[in-house]
């Protein structure tokens, strides 16, 4: 069975570099800012780059968080990248304006503290048991990021009858969120369409959970 993927186009995001990664998969991928098209297919990527209110702002232009709601609504999988993940938080703080976002977890992202930033280049992670995004990778992978800003606590809690969420943390001055894996909804604070082989088979997995 190949499986269809979309990634989002909504003005943001290394959209030919995540095509070509997926593709790879073996994954029917196509980029688009079109609603049904994205409603429709297997598996929706949410990348994204740069300043959080951007990225808000294209996303809302393209009814990006209405579809993302609505596909998590229906249990079809979203995987979002990097400001792909993070939008998909309640809140953004940026030079201390505060921008909502997505709201699908509870949480804020806001500047990291360390001496470096931006957190440029390959870092391993911690991982939780049961992962299935890191399935088959040795614990010192290392991965590529490139950003200032993160999630700092993962405040999702679960309810009665709902899994707990796998939460897989990194550090750069202080840790943060670098990946979670929520039922259909998973994101990676890191770029796995350029952290070569690595990157590559952590797709490969989400894509596997699609068939």
């Amino acid at each position: 069975m190949v499986v269809k993927v979309a990634v989002l186009d909504y003005g943001s995001g290394n959209l030919r570099s995540a095509e070509r990664a997926l593709a790879r998969t073996g994954a029917d991928v196509t980029v688009t800012a079109d609603y049904d098209t994205a409603l429709n297919a297997d598996g929706l990527v949410v990348p994204g780059v740069g300043a959080f209110a951007a990225c808000m702002a294209g996303l809302t232009g393209v009814q990006g968080d209405r579809l993302i709601g609505r596909r998590l609504a229906g249990g079809r999988p979203v995987l979002g990248i990097c400001v792909g993940m993070q939008i998909l938080f309640e809140e953004g703080v940026e030079h201390g304006v505060h921008t909502k976002g997505c709201g699908e977890w509870p949480g804020t992202v806001d500047r990291l503290t360390a001496p470096v930033l931006p957190h440029m280049g390959w870092n391993t992670v911690r991982v939780p048991e049961g992962s299935v995004l890191f399935a088959g990778l040795p614990d010192d992978t290392r991965f590529y990021f490139v950003h200032s800003y993160a999630v700092r606590r993962w405040e999702l809690k679960p309810g009665p009858g709902f899994a707990e969420p796998l939460v897989t943390w990194a550090e750069h001055g202080e840790p943060f969120v670098a990946a979670a894996e929520n039922g259909p909804l998973m994101a990676t604070q890191f770029h796995p369409e350029k952290s070569g082989d690595a990157g590559a088979a952590l797709l490969a997995n989400w894509v596997g959970t699609l068939r």
